[in-house]
């Protein structure tokens, strides 16, 4: 049976010991390293190979584990497990985003060996309550960036563009609008081109469409 070599890297010693302390007892785990800083993580997976890595997010008061798990993910074939005492969603989003596979709440100890064995098999082995929170960052951060895109298009189109807008979206049509602005059709029709140039579409009635998805009008 071969035996799947796992690197430590943990700042707290009293818990380094025990968590080697209970690797110990399984048959199939080989402890081959440990480190106590992201930094020392990062020169010591270059002198060893290692199939895992239980990473520490947070090391001297900073999430270092997160850099060092990046680097660790980019220069070698170690799977990154990344170890915490506080379940925090924003953390949990930048340690999958930088490669990690998974993400293991110190308290859960007794699940760190099933972990690492997933890892090792390329098995995902994200925790429910972990991947539920994944999924309410990446929501988040769908929203934010939806948010930022309507204001962009908003902050892009002049007053007068967005009452053109609106006013074809509720069916009228641009000599209507030229009529009810007291203006010339011609300039209607520029409103319209600068409005198909801000928003794309191929007609005006899609820009309107669009702009109304959006939240603009």
């Amino acid at each position: 049976m071969n035996r799947i070599r796992v690197v430590i890297v943990e700042d707290d010693q009293d818990w380094l010991r025990g968590l080697i302390s209970y690797l110990g007892k399984e048959t199939d785990l080989d402890i081959v390293g440990q480190a106590s800083s992201g930094q020392a993580a990062v020169e010591l997976l270059e002198r060893v190979e290692a199939d895992v890595v239980l990473m520490d997010i947070m090391m001297s008061d900073s999430p270092e584990g997160i850099w060092a798990a990046a680097e660790i993910v980019q220069c070698t074939g170690a799977r990154v497990i990344m170890l915490t005492s506080m379940e925090e969603k924003e953390l949990i989003f930048e340690a999958f985003k930088v490669g990690a596979v998974d993400y293991m709440v110190k308290s859960n100890f007794t699940e760190i060996p099933q972990s690492i064995r997933n890892a090792y098999a390329n098995r995902s082995s994200i925790h429910p309550s972990v991947a539920a929170k994944m999924r309410e960052e990446f929501r988040r951060l769908k929203d934010l960036e939806h948010e930022v895109r309507v204001k962009e298009l908003r902050d892009l189109l002049t007053p007068t563009e967005i009452q053109v807008l609106d006013l074809i979206e509720k069916g009228h049509t641009q000599t209507q609008i030229a009529d009810k602005f007291v203006v010339s059709i011609r300039t209607i029709k520029v409103h319209v081109g600068n409005i198909l140039r801000k928003l794309g579409g191929k007609s005006s009635k899609e820009a309107a469409q669009k702009a109304k998805d959006m939240g603009i009008l």
